[in-house]
């Protein structure tokens, strides 16, 4: 929102939230009912769609085709940026952004329902012919001379104080642009620009020079455009511009634009500089920007987690998937399985992809950190013939990371399972030189079960599949004296091989006690759930959280710790997880490197969980007692 909201600010539908396109739906409807009608008379075939009007018919196609080229955009923007290799401007992107963009498809329900009024009430529309040159080459010469000029001008009046503080500082909020960020704008003020970019359309209409794919063009360059202009990362080559040195003068470049949102008050062209370098606006600093953004620097981080998909839907979760999905816990919704199509085709590419892939980059002071993620999802896990190849995926990506330098690197979710590679035990075996510090997070992970635990607790039950963390906090809480109850004699047998001392005199199997407080892994059945006295804590331990079978009882979150305020560039969430708050094996990794400690944790080897814990603390992460 504006700083001081002015005039139609809000959007029409603005308060019908996610229910908004059915603003649309009686326009969409409309272009199927001649057909509709055709068939309940009996008409079939080529005589059923002689009753259709084509050009109608297509309005709302094209409309998902945009929605469909922005977010290529968006996914694009985002790969490019996490690998930071020709980032632009450097700074944090928020939660505050992604919710304020996340309407960027406003402006095209808007252009759809105007194009549908044309189409009615202008005749000569409904017989357009696919193709004229004349009307295109129209199009482009009003659209270089008057319409960029006339934008040149309202947008130097939109930065006047009055008009920056009423409707053009809602879209200036967004200092670190993305594709998006280019439409995110109040109301009013694309009624100006739609005016604007109608005016050639229109101009080609009523000169009788006007075809459909021009349309089609016309409205696919300005997106184009738009997106490019805001991506944040450089993108045009500068052998372009050596080929054909006037070229600077009638096409921008992202460097370009990104210098207006963030010195203000210079390069005011829309996609054309020509009128910045007229009226001198152009900033001193475009071409050396440019220069360093195209030439790019290769980031090495510090911090590297090695995370996967979960399900087909999770891809969507991901920062490079639906910005404003990725900023919310990962959770099943039934218009997901409308997009089931295009998981399943997602899934087949991944399985082609070579490697893993940058999903995010985040800093915490000086320390720099990037999220990994192999190809794979959950179930591919589970396919014994399939662990050789993530294996490989795996080996390929610590390679990758101890080559460029990278201090530590956490395994996360199934990518340390003990059957695929022993909690990374295989690699240390492999390579006993390598530099960077493997990290499973064991110690981490154990501590915030531990302390998860409420307080005066005398005894646990552990539930479940046992393993490497279970064992970890079985071993601590045996140590404090606190009784730990098993169900098999085969979990009593491999928890006290893992005992020193007298510890083990506090292990037994589940009696006649009646346990308040369960800590629960992988494979619990519902029907033991139901066997939980009323009021049980069920906290995991677990890399996955557990199905929530009762009403009556307390769940928990997987093992987590809210991250601390410094902590730059999170704006989507991990997993389940919410807002600002990161696995502990994710968080372990990065206390390894603040810390720098020289030592794997992998295998069977558990750090000190009370040093672990301190240093966690001490760096600003804290302990979120998440129920739900």
């Amino acid at each position: 929102m504006a700083s001081r909201p002015g005039l139609l600010t809000e959007w029409p539908w603005q308060r019908l939230g996610n229910f908004k396109y059915v603003v649309i739906a009686p326009w969409v409807v409309k272009g199927f009912q001649p057909m509709l009608e055709a068939l309940w008379k009996g008409k079939k075939g080529k005589e059923a769609w002689s009753e259709v009007e084509v050009v109608y018919l297509l309005i709302f196609p094209l409309l998902l085709l945009r929605m469909l080229h922005n977010q290529v955009w968006i996914s694009l923007s985002r790969f490019q940026t996490a690998r930071a290799t020709h980032l632009i401007v450097d700074r944090s992107l928020d939660f505050e952004q992604i919710d304020r963009e996340r309407t960027w498809d406003d402006q095209i329900i808007f252009n759809g329902i105007l194009f549908y009024i044309g189409y009615m009430y202008i005749p000569s529309v409904k017989n357009l012919p696919m193709w004229r040159t004349d009307g295109a080459v129209m199009m482009a010469l009003l659209h270089m001379g008057p319409i960029e000029f006339l934008y040149y001008w309202f947008h130097r009046a939109l930065h006047h104080h009055f008009l920056y503080s009423r409707y053009h500082s809602h879209h200036h909020s967004s200092i670190v642009t993305e594709p998006i960020t280019s439409v995110i704008h109040p109301f009013a003020e694309h009624i100006v620009y739609f005016s604007l970019f109608l005016s050639p359309i229109l101009s080609t209409i009523f000169t009788g020079t006007c075809s459909f794919l021009a349309i089609v063009a016309y409205i696919g360059y300005i997106d184009f455009m738009n997106n490019m202009g805001h991506c944040n990362f450089e993108m045009i080559p500068n052998w372009l511009f050596r080929a054909f040195p006037p070229l600077k003068y009638l096409m921008y470049t992202p460097s370009f634009h990104s210098l207006h949102h963030t010195q203000f008050r210079t390069n005011y062209s829309l996609f054309m500089p020509f009128y910045d370098y007229i009226y001198n606006t152009m900033d001193k600093s475009s071409d050396g920007l440019y220069e360093r953004s195209v030439k790019g620097n290769e980031e090495t981080p510090d911090v590297v987690h090695l995370t996967h998909p979960t399900t087909l839907q999770s891809i969507y979760y991901l920062r490079v998937g639906f910005a404003s999905l990725a900023a919310k816990p990962y959770d099943f919704n039934w218009y997901m399985l409308l997009m089931w199509p295009l998981a399943w085709v997602s899934m087949v590419l991944t399985w082609f992809y070579g490697s893993s892939f940058t999903v995010e980059r985040n800093k915490l002071g000086k320390l720099k950190m990037q999220t990994w993620a192999i190809p794979r999802y959950n179930f591919q896990y589970r396919i014994s013939r399939e662990r050789k190849a993530i294996n490989e995926f795996v080996e390929k990506s610590i390679l990758e990371a101890d080559r460029k330098g990278v201090k530590v690197l956490s395994l996360g979710l199934l990518n340390q399972a003990k059957e695929l590679n022993g909690s990374g035990e295989l690699f240390l075996q492999k390579y006993p030189t390598l530099k960077l510090k493997l990290v499973d997070g064991t110690s981490l992970a154990a501590a915030v079960v531990l302390n998860s635990i409420p307080p005066e607790t005398k005894q646990v039950l552990f539930k479940g599949q046992l393993s490497k963390v279970a064992r970890a906090a079985a071993q601590q809480l045996c140590k404090r004296g606190v009784q730990v109850f098993v169900t098999h004699k085969h979990e009593l047998c491999e928890l006290e091989s893992y005992m020193s001392g007298n510890t083990g005199t506090h292990l037994s199997l589940l009696g006649e006690s009646i346990c308040q407080v369960w800590l629960i892994g992988e494979g619990l059945e519902d029907s033991e759930q139901r066997q939980a006295p009323k009021g049980t804590h069920f906290i995991p331990f677990s890399q996955f959280p557990p199905k929530k079978v009762r009403k009556d009882c307390l769940y928990y979150r997987t093992p987590a710790m809210k991250i601390p305020k410094t902590l730059e560039n999170m704006h989507s969430c991990e997993n389940w997880l919410p807002r600002r708050v990161m696995s502990a094996w994710r968080v372990a990794g990065i206390v390894h490197a603040l810390e720098g400690w020289d030592e794997h944790e992998c295998g069977e080897t558990v750090l000190d969980m009370e040093k672990m814990w301190s240093a966690a603390l001490h760096h600003g992460f804290q302990l979120q007692l998440p129920k739900y």
